[in-house]
């Protein structure tokens, strides 16, 4: 059944991305040919278009890349003139390791914050820490990045503005020092907008957890404090935590994409505004079905945590 879903879902998506690829005022190959349009004439237009098969109907064009898939050709990118499944393993490495460090840092971070949160529930640092997060709710991810790029790299000098590696500096000279100082600040903007939700939802599960009646018998008893969150917290606000990060694929991604566009971070985010704005079709379909088997590879170990650690969840339900 999932599977099926999959394939129905990535077939949707692709046909989609395809017609509004198609119908977006982007000249391919105007794009295509960049500056040097004035030196084209209109035959070299014919000739550029019959050989990458933009002169054929659109769906023509679709069902063409869709049998070229099925034989595992993703076939070659207009911009980067490279196979577009080379240029997306060599991209996802660098996406990551950024999305892996956010996506860490923000669990961790949010949910020590609600947990906090609840224990302390009522008191100033409950405020302080619900104020934080709502304000991170409803923050933009590039306003963030630019502000952090602004403070941190401009202001303090602290980090370097932008790239993935120090710029004129050859590959094989590039320490692993250097990508992690070009790592940090981008990261760290994924992992502080990532918080809210987890911290949140944690808050409101203990809250549940602590106003339990064993949690009162216990409280009877005289456990108090950390202990208290060991022994009977700990275990039922986990689970829900760790599976809404897994669930979160997707706002991660969506994040990663104007992260590594504002810190100019070589990812796939960066190479998927470059294919949307020059037109470059077998690139942004590429992509697109690689982001949706990411996200439901995400959603899928959410749901298979919960199967498995859940005894009640097995009950009528088909995998």
């Amino acid at each position: 059944m999932k599977g099926f879903r999959m394939l129905t879902l990535l077939f949707a998506i692709c046909l989609i991305s395809f017609l509004l690829v198609k119908n977006s005022p982007i000249d391919p190959i105007q794009a295509y040919i960049g500056a040097d349009m004035l030196k084209v004439g209109p035959e070299q237009r014919e000739q550029i278009a019959e050989y990458w098969g933009l002169d054929q109907p659109v769906m023509v064009q679709f069902f063409s890349w869709g049998s070229a898939l099925l034989s595992g050709d993703l076939g070659n990118s207009m911009i980067f003139r490279r196979p577009v499944a080379d240029i997306i393993g060599e991209r996802f490495l660098n996406s990551l390791v950024l999305m892996l460090t956010a996506w860490v840092l923000s669990g961790v971070i949010g949910f020590v914050l609600g947990v906090v949160s609840a224990m302390k529930k009522g008191t100033w640092i409950d405020r302080i820490i619900k104020w934080y997060c709502y304000t991170l709710a409803s923050t933009p991810t590039f306003w963030l990045g630019l502000l952090m790029l602004i403070v941190f790299a401009v202001w303090l000098g602290w980090f370097p503005i932008g790239l993935g590696v120090p710029a004129g500096v050859l590959a094989e000279d590039v320490t692993l020092a250097d990508r992690l100082q070009h790592l940090i600040l981008p990261a760290l903007t994924l992992s502080v907008l990532g918080v809210a939700n987890v911290a949140l939802h944690t808050r409101q599960k203990l809250i549940e957890v602590l106003a339990s009646d064993y949690v009162l018998f216990a409280r009877a008893r005289g456990e108090r404090g950390f202990l208290l969150f060991w022994r009977h917290g700990l275990r039922n606000v986990a689970l829900p935590a760790i599976t809404l990060q897994f669930a979160a694929f997707s706002e991660l991604f969506g994040g990663a994409v104007l992260a590594e566009q504002v810190f100019s971070y070589p990812g796939l985010g960066q190479a998927t505004v470059e294919a949307g704005l020059r037109g470059d079709v077998p690139l942004l379909l590429g992509l697109v079905l690689f982001s949706t088997l990411f996200v439901f590879v995400g959603n899928l170990i959410a749901d298979l945590i919960y199967y498995v650690v859940d005894p009640r969840t097995r009950e009528g339900r088909m995998l």
